[in-house]
C-alpha cells in the first residue's frame, strides 16, 4: 500500500468482521483517519472507540460522495440500504464490495450513478491480515482506481485480479470457503489421533498446531506445495505410507475437486 495509491476520501459502510479488519488494515497501511467515515448503526464499542481514537467519522449526519465506497454489510442487507447508499456512490466514486454473491451488475441497479465497481471476496483470515481475495473490477473502472482498489485491498492479505467475473464463483469455492476446509482437516487429524490412541485434548493440540506451522511454512517457503510434500516424504516412510491412503483414487485431492465443485455452483446459483 502506497501513499500516492490512498484515496483522498473513502467511506466504510459496515464495520463488522470483515470491514473492521479492512478498517484496521487501512490505518496499519498509513491511511489518515481523518480520510475515513464510517458508516454503521450499530457499530460496537470497540469500533466506536477505534474511531474517537484516530480521528475517524462515525455515522456523520451528512456525507458527499467519496473517491472509494466500501460495502461491507452483510448481504441480505443490501436492499433496505440500498437507497441511502446510493447517494454515496457519484459517477467518479469508485465502489468495493466485499458483498458475497452480489454480482457487478446486481450492484450496479441498486446503484444507478456507480461506474466503476469492484466486486470482492476476501476469506476469514483477512482479520488477521493474512486473507485471500479474489478481485473483479467493471470496465469502467480506470487505472488510478484499480490501484486505489488494491491498495485497499492488499491491507487485508493476498489479492489476486480476475479478468471474468464469472470466475469470482471458483474464488470462492477455493478461497472463499477455504479456511474451512482446512479446519476440518485439523478437525479429522485430532479425532485420527484420539481414534490411534492419543489422549483427545493432546491429539487437538497437536493437530493444531501441525496445521498452523505447515500453513506458515508453506506462506513464508520459496517452494511451492507439491515441492514440500515431496521433500518431506521418505520413500518407504510412515508419511509415504499415509500418503498412499490420502492420495488413492477417490481420496483427497478427487474429495476436493468435488468440494470445490460443489461450493462453486451453489455460489453460482446464489448470485444475483
Amino acid at each position: 500500500m502506497t501513499a500516492t495509491d490512498l484515496p483522498a476520501s473513502l467511506v466504510l459502510v459496515g464495520a463488522g468482521k470483515m470491514g473492521g479488519a479492512m478498517l484496521e488494515g487501512w490505518l496499519a497501511g498509513g491511511l489518515d483517519g481523518a480520510r475515513i467515515a464510517v458508516v454503521d448503526p450499530g457499530a460496537s464499542p470497540d469500533m466506536a472507540a477505534l474511531c474517537a481514537a484516530r480521528g475517524i467519522a462515525l455515522n456523520p449526519a451528512r456525507l458527499d460522495p467519496p473517491e472509494a465506497l466500501v460495502l461491507a454489510i452483510k448481504p441480505q442487507g443490501l436492499d433496505a440500504a440500498a437507497d441511502s447508499v446510493a447517494a454515496l456512490a457519484g459517477p467518479d466514486t469508485l465502489v468495493i464490495s466485499v458483498l458475497a454473491g452480489k454480482t457487478i451488475a446486481n450492484l450496479k441497479a441498486r446503484l444507478p450513478q456507480a461506474r466503476a465497481v469492484v466486486r470482492a471476496m476476501p476469506n476469514l483470515p483477512a482479520s488477521i491480515g493474512r486473507g485471500a481475495t479474489g478481485a473483479a473490477a467493471s470496465p469502467e473502472t480506470d487505472a488510478r482506481q484499480r490501484r486505489v482498489a488494491d491498495a485497499l485491498l492488499s491491507g487485508i492479505g493476498l489479492v489476486e485480479w480476475i479478468a471474468d467475473e464469472g470466475l469470482i464463483d471458483a474464488v470462492t469455492a477455493v478461497s472463499g470457503s477455504g479456511p474451512a476446509y482446512v479446519f476440518l482437516l485439523a478437525e479429522a487429524l485430532a479425532a485420527a489421533g484420539a481414534a490411534a490412541g492419543l489422549p483427545p485434548e493432546i491429539a487437538a493440540r497437536l493437530a493444531r498446531q501441525t496445521v498452523a506451522g505447515a500453513g506458515a511454512l508453506l506462506a513464508e517457503s520459496p517452494l511451492d506445495a507439491e515441492t514440500l510434500r515431496r521433500n518431506v516424504t521418505s520413500p518407504g516412510g510412515t508419511t509415504a505410507a499415509a500418503l498412499g491412503v490420502l492420495m488413492a483414487e477417490g481420496g483427497l485431492p478427487d474429495l476436493l475437486r468435488e468440494a470445490v465443485e460443489a461450493a462453486r455452483r451453489r455460489s453460482a446459483e446464489l448470485s444475483g
